[in-house]
């Protein structure tokens, strides 16, 4: 009999060529370090495993008795992903395959449960009623968001990690994203499931670049154009929205000194072109030409969109819109791509597990970015004129006082990129080399996201049906 050691296992998980390959190495690598067995116990000091495992066996006694008063008052009491710490990272991180079966069966149950309620045809809950629970349950557990961080020419990771999400049937429908990361929100919004299912595939990737396109040096504006209308149709936020249900979210910031920042979408400016809105986000101050956006008018017509104001990279000052987000869709879940150089270091630092000598480093970054801020806001006051002084320092801040992190964090399994290489056109083995990356690193966390999903997912899929056949249009 051949056992394979510990770090054959692990070269077996890095070498996956697909996610079934990946998993069946992952299910190896835990029964070989015994993670199988940690996942059958309930004990852990991470959650409150007695009250999840009374929870469950109520909703399990109740259904049993078919009991759907019951069941209502019960999941009434809170239905949110973290109930009792059974959304902490760390439960996801002693075995590669998943977290305890306590929490999955959980899970797992307050769906059954829901489908219950919304299937039962008794006459004991008026469907007015059941639907105000589910709106209510809906509001309370909030919805998930996918945030693409600022990338450059490492668009192509976000681009594995949305293959990935997409075959695994997990993709949100709220997205961000800024500089690289706005052209793959756009593409992942303006396309549906079935189309994303070609174009994510790496032949037909590949097949994006112009193979005129020079490989070194900075890509120009016009190559920039041509790249991202390749990948993102000619349509308006509210166009897109309307053909996929993805509501696509583009960070912009603004050229002069004293306008602010905007996150374009199909609420806040439907009838921008979003080709005109990815241009913007990804005009790296210095490098491109700020830009004018533009719209589609009650006409018909292209025309300029606030045609006094012009606009930048939206990383410079929001890489990761969490806040406008929430406000905007009710969003308290964020799964967030990062591949931006400045903010890499913190985030997997932050992710870390706590040591004496982590918690002193964190300590020390906090301190000197006050310090960053102390120095810019004194150079402010030497510039009276607000000129170029005032804009780097503006832009310094933007930069250093963003959070850069999310619930779930997928970051790249490379250490380091050279930065003139961010703004050129990569080549078809470094595009390979990205996406591959993409996908390989977000294999792992598939688990976590679909645990901390299910309840929202299902919620809008019930929801959904209740809308379209249970309710006069006046209900709702």
């Amino acid at each position: 009999m051949n056992i394979l050691t510990s770090n054959q296992l692990k070269r077996s998980l890095k070498s996956a060529e697909s996610f079934e390959e990946w998993q069946s190495a992952a299910e190896a690598y835990d029964a070989y370090h015994k993670a199988d067995k940690w996942r059958r116990t309930d004990v852990s000091s991470q959650f409150d495993y007695v009250s999840i495992r009374g929870r469950l066996d109520r909703l399990r006694s109740l259904k049993s008795r078919h009991d759907i008063r019951g069941l209502l008052f019960t999941l009434n009491e809170g239905i949110h992903g973290n109930m009792g710490g059974m959304g902490r990272a760390g439960l996801y991180e002693k075995a590669k395959t998943g977290t305890k079966h306590l929490i999955e069966d959980y899970i797992d149950e307050i769906l059954h449960s829901l489908e219950l309620i919304a299937e039962d045809d008794s006459g004991d809950i008026a469907p007015e009623e059941k639907y105000q629970f589910f709106k209510r349950a809906s509001h309370c557990v909030g919805h998930s968001a996918l945030m693409l961080s600022g990338s450059g020419s490492l668009l192509f990771f976000h681009m594995g990690v949305a293959k990935a999400l997409v075959e695994a049937e997990l993709l949100p429908d709220v997205i961000s994203g800024s500089s690289g990361g706005a052209i793959v929100a756009s593409m992942l919004c303006t396309h549906t499931n079935a189309e994303l299912k070609k174009m994510l595939q790496l032949d037909y990737m590949i097949g994006t670049l112009d193979p005129d396109t020079p490989k070194s040096g900075v890509t120009d504006t016009a190559d920039l154009e041509a790249g991202i209308a390749r990948i993102v149709p000619d349509m308006t936020f509210e166009q897109s929205f309307a053909k996929t249900g993805r509501a696509a979210n583009v960070p912009i910031a603004a050229a002069e000194t004293h306008q602010t920042s905007r996150l374009l979408n199909a609420t806040t400016s439907p009838s921008v072109l979003m080709r005109s809105a990815v241009m913007a986000s990804t005009a790296v101050p210095g490098i491109f030409p700020p830009v004018t956006l533009k719209a589609v008018d009650d006409h018909g017509h292209q025309v300029n969109y606030l045609p006094s104001r012009r606009w930048v990279d939206g990383s410079v000052s929001d890489d990761l819109p969490a806040k406008r987000l929430a406000r905007l869709y009710g969003v308290n879940h964020y799964i967030v791509s990062q591949t931006n150089q400045l903010a890499l270091p913190f985030v997997a630092a932050a992710t870390r597990k706590p040591t004496n000598a982590r918690i002193l480093r964190a300590a020390a970054r906090r301190s000197a970015r006050e310090w960053i801020n102390a120095v810019t806001l004194i150079l402010d006051r030497v510039d009276k004129e607000n000129g170029r002084m005032t804009q780097a320092t503006s832009a310094v801040r933007s930069l250093i006082n963003q959070n850069y992190a999310g619930d779930i964090n997928i970051l790249p399994d490379y250490t380091f990129v050279n930065p003139r290489t961010l703004l050129a056109t990569p080549s078809e083995k470094q595009v390979t080399k990205l996406i591959s990356s993409g996908e390989r690193c977000t294999w792992p966390k598939l688990g976590m996201i679909r645990n901390q999903t299910k309840i929202s997912r299902k919620l809008k899929q019930i929801l959904d049906s209740y809308e379209g056949t249970h309710l006069p249009a006046s209900a709702s």
